[in-house]
């Protein structure tokens, strides 16, 4: 922090409630009860919610549209996170996608660990730039939100804090409910600065230090698939297969079924493949181009190679798709049967693509010496 100037009330309200929890700890572990435990994580899930769903989803990335009432309950809710307002938020993340890994980039990991995870948040200073959010400024919700940001925080808080003591003694509800609440949603976000940047894999975007981390995406609402994110940000889900756990992208879908939320952004599979085969394919290249040996010469054609079917299939699938929305009833027969074997081919191509780039990567990694 040498010759950068201090966010002193930054610094002082972080470095306060961390003392806070650990000084009052062991006076509150003799008052706390399955209320207290309950009101934490009902706090917790809605403001760690309202941060992924809201501020980081719908507002920094656009990723779908919302109705005014939703977008009332994520600007509330979102005050139980303590992370200011969307229109700040939303600023500084755009910052950081526009610029990842460099350093215009607010919390870089390539500053180190801890400056990524929360370091940077104590000497950080906002340029604001009116023109990256010029959308946000146009949303009176938000523009309300960030001018009574304080007021609306400490009002929403209060009120918890009187609910919760209701069902608990006001140690405990000032304990878990406010104190404990704070560290988690705080440090579950600050993890996706830092720990989704350095431990996980890189499957869509190699180039990048975001991972993907089942890990994290448990801790995080889904947001620790973050390679995925940081290759097609705009998509409103992070965890794109069945199985991945992204409560974020199941609440967002679920307000659309009731007319909340509208206007869902997906990449799609091919496209998503597509485009990691365009960037595999540049990636490996350059880094094959540099070797003299016979096996390097061969794994570029068959590169080439594979790229080129994969683009020439899936260029001829989505003729395929085309003429199959114009086609008449006897036509489209047999264009289904040429659209199914154009998938099959377009997996079968994808498989060994992932398979020759896997180890075409390890065999030519940037440490490997000869």
């Amino acid at each position: 922090m040498r010759h950068q100037k201090i966010n002193w009330t930054t610094l002082v309200f972080v470095v306060s409630y961390h003392l806070l929890l650990v000084g009052m700890a062991p006076f509150a572990f003799g008052v706390l009860s399955w209320s207290a435990w309950t009101g934490f994580l009902i706090t917790f899930v809605v403001g760690g919610l309202t941060i992924t769903a809201g501020y980081h989803r719908l507002y920094a990335h656009k990723a779908y549209e919302a109705r005014p009432v939703f977008e009332w309950a994520v600007l509330l809710g979102s005050t139980l996170a303590f992370q200011w307002s969307a229109l700040v938020w939303s600023h500084d993340h755009r910052l950081h996608h526009n610029h990842v890994d460099t350093d215009k980039d607010p919390y870089s990991v390539k500053k180190g660990f801890w400056h990524a995870h929360m370091l940077w948040l104590f000497t950080y200073r906002r340029k604001f730039d009116r023109a990256l959010v010029a959308d946000l400024l146009r949303n009176p919700r938000v523009v309300f939100q960030d001018r009574y940001y304080l007021a609306l925080t400490i009002g929403v808080n209060a009120a918890v804090l009187g609910l919760a003591c209701l069902f608990m003694p006001p140690l405990a509800a000032f304990w878990a409910v406010i104190l404990l609440r704070i560290f988690a949603v705080h440090h579950c976000t600050w993890f996706i600065n830092s720990l989704a940047h350095v431990w996980g894999s890189r499957t869509y975007a190699r180039e990048l230090s975001a991972v993907d981390n089942a890990v994290l995406a448990f801790l995080t609402f889904g947001e620790g698939y973050h390679n995925y994110h940081h290759a097609f940000a705009s998509d409103y889900r992070n965890g794109v297969r069945w199985y991945h756990f992204d409560p974020t992208k199941w609440l967002v879908r679920a307000a659309s079924l009731v007319g909340l939320t509208s206007h869902l952004r997906v990449i799609q599979t091919v496209r998503v493949q597509k485009a990691l085969v365009s960037k595999d394919k540049r990636l490996l290249l350059d880094r094959l181009s540099a070797e003299v040996d016979e096996l390097a010469m061969e794994l570029s054609r068959k590169l080439e190679h594979l790229a080129d079917t994969f683009d020439g299939n899936v260029a001829a699938l989505s003729g395929s798709l085309a003429e199959f929305r114009e086609a008449s009833k006897e036509k489209r027969a047999l264009l289904r049967i040429e659209i199914r074997r154009l998938r099959r081919e377009i997996r079968a191509n994808w498989k060994a693509w992932v398979a020759l780039t896997r180890w075409t990567a390890r065999r030519y990694a940037p440490t490997h010496s000869h």
